[in-house]
């Protein structure tokens, strides 16, 4: 089952769509929200990356196969990320005393 083409107002809806988001970002900038900060952040950032991974890329339209080399593409992006998360999460911080000179 084929999906129909990406219109012209799926792109007009799609920019308004990241304008609203990127506004969103500018404010999330001005509020305290302390630990959630980053996560609020990173879902409006992944939101931003949908639209354009799906729209502008044409992802909405494509066979099973280019949904499935994306889908591997970002499972070893976070697979990357984990293994990086973890050397550094679990390295010793040796202190030195200072040399004398």
């Amino acid at each position: 089952m084929r999906i129909a083409p990406i219109t012209i107002r799926s792109y007009v809806i799609a920019w308004g769509a990241l304008v609203l988001l990127s506004g969103a970002t500018l404010g999330l900038s001005f509020l305290p929200l302390g630990a959630f900060h980053l996560p609020v952040a990173l879902l409006i950032a992944t939101t931003k990356a949908t639209f354009v991974v799906l729209i502008f890329m044409h992802m909405a339209e494509q066979d099973g196969s280019s949904r499935v080399a994306l889908a591997v593409s970002v499972l070893l992006l976070a697979i990357l990320v984990a293994l990086t998360a973890a050397d550094i999460a679990t390295r010793a911080i040796s202190v030195k005393p200072p040399v004398s000179g």
